[in-house]
């Protein structure tokens, strides 16, 4: 991958500026790094696809549709985990091979990519593009973006390595797998649960394992972790210790994230405490432990251990309101994400209490961020209500199980209430593109808008309209 990246960084540099002459494909893919990320995610994903068209990609006497091998690989490489085939009986050894590939690109490979645009943009567009992707970055300085891509590969590594470790040595010693079998599960698992991805190898999920902590507390401690942000994670990597050296970004995440787990697996576990279908038969310790696992999932996690279709339509909405929020940004998580979300809340905080100007740790939002904030909230909710009208007008279903899957595809989380397998194909494509936008959208909608970030010599005459 290292190689690759060197290939792709040389590339880049000597087609930074496209010539004149050179053909109108080639001045759209580089003439702006967003284009080029839609287009590299495009591209894998027609690889991915192609892959699992494959006959080798199938196990023996199984055959799928070209929608359902498209949707399985946007799945993967979004890290959505949503699935419209059982991922351990129908695909071959290969195929889920190329599905695990498919994941590690969608968290690591694009990441890393992103970082390597971010090289561009650094030689292309001047001091003030320079010092925002230094501030999106978190380096120290602007000719750093090589040294964070080698600490996202080496952190992803070993939170991966070990992940996979506990994993391996828990299923080989506690549930009689062979240890290669043991070792093919517990990577696959190790890479699903740190890329946000939560595709198994199980046909129930992580069902099985709802009594077991040493299987479920590390999964979600990688999620958790993955869902950080790799911003926020080399932070603390640097100022663990040292508060004081965070950044506000990484203070409303940590923050945001904070709260909704804590909020979230509270009321997930009250909420289901006594349903007969989900919590309601277990003892007290193993409700705790499935409710709060239940909490963290939908901040991007997608693995579950009880039958979310079972679950109560308030908690299927409190799921939906996690979904949507997500996890950090630049990380492998979707959603509009935690500090977009904490934005959002201290804009209409700081309105309540009458502040002109919105506060948090000491620092001065500006007013460019709280305006792509409610930019992005805005343009995702319009999605999401688009997208769910659609569905109800083609799908018998009822309104809490469309909603779930619409915005369970667009945050990229990956849990279902069971209905995706049963939808129609163009319910299929459509939650395919959802994953797609979901994945890459807020990245390319960031950078479009600093590109188009023009400052004016001039205002218009303020007025206020009447609001409410």
């Amino acid at each position: 991958m290292l190689a690759m990246l060197r290939a792709l960084r040389s590339r880049i540099t000597s087609t930074m500026r496209a010539p004149r002459g050179a053909p109108m494909a080639h001045r759209f893919a580089w003439g702006r790094p967003a284009r080029l990320f839609v287009l590299a995610f495009a591209v894998a994903d027609a690889i991915g696809t192609a892959l699992l068209m494959l006959p080798i990609a199938r196990a023996e006497g199984n055959h799928n549709t070209f929608v359902e091998a498209l949707f399985t690989s946007t799945s993967a490489l979004c890290v959505a985990g949503l699935a419209v085939l059982d991922i351990g009986a129908h695909w071959s050894v290969f195929g889920e091979l190329v599905i695990l590939g498919l994941i590690q690109i969608g968290g690591l490979g694009i990441m890393t990519l992103a970082s390597v645009l971010g090289m561009v943009v650094i030689r292309r567009f001047g001091l003030k593009m320079q010092l925002s992707v230094q501030t999106e970055l978190r380096s120290p300085n602007v000719g750093d973006a090589r040294g964070v891509v080698a600490r996202i590969v080496k952190t992803s590594l070993a939170v991966e390595g070990t992940l996979a470790v506990i994993l391996t040595a828990r299923l080989w010693a506690s549930y009689d797998m062979p240890l290669r079998e043991a070792a093919y599960v517990g990577g696959f698992h190790a890479v699903s649960a740190f890329n946000n991805a939560g595709l198994s190898l199980f046909h129930d999920s992580l069902t099985r394992f709802a009594a077991d902590p040493v299987i479920l507390l590390p999964i979600a401690l990688a999620t958790i972790l993955g869902g950080l942000g790799f911003p926020v994670l080399l932070e603390l990597r640097r100022h663990l210790g040292d508060r004081k050296r965070w950044t506000l970004h990484a203070q409303l995440t940590l923050a945001a994230t904070s709260l909704l787990f804590v909020a979230g697996a509270a009321v997930v576990t009250f909420l289901e405490w006594s349903n007969p279908a989900t919590l309601g038969p277990m003892g007290w310790a193993q409700r705790i432990l499935v409710g709060a696992f239940h909490g963290i999932m939908p901040r991007s996690g997608g693995f579950n251990v009880v039958d979310v279709g079972a679950m109560d339509t308030s908690t299927l909405f409190v799921t939906v309101m996690l979904m949507f929020v997500g996890g950090g940004s630049a990380g492998t998580a979707g959603g509009i994400k935690a500090a977009t979300f904490a934005v959002l809340f201290l804009v209409v905080w700081s309105e309540i209490r009458g502040h002109p100007h919105v506060h948090a740790f000491g620092r001065r939002i500006s007013p460019g961020a709280i305006r792509q904030a409610l930019s992005l909230t805005f343009l995702s909710m319009t999605v999401v209500a688009l997208a769910t009208v659609y569905l109800l007008v083609r799908t018998p279903f009822e309104t809490s199980t469309v909603l779930f899957e619409v915005v369970s595809a667009s945050a990229v989380v990956g849990l279902s209430t069971g209905i995706t397998p049963d939808l129609p194909p163009d319910g299929h494509v459509l939650l395919a593109a959802l994953m797609f936008a979901g994945r890459i959208g807020p990245i390319t909608f960031a950078s479009a808008l600093a590109l188009r970030d023009r400052t004016r010599r001039y205002d218009l005459a303020e007025a206020r309209p009447i609001i409410g």
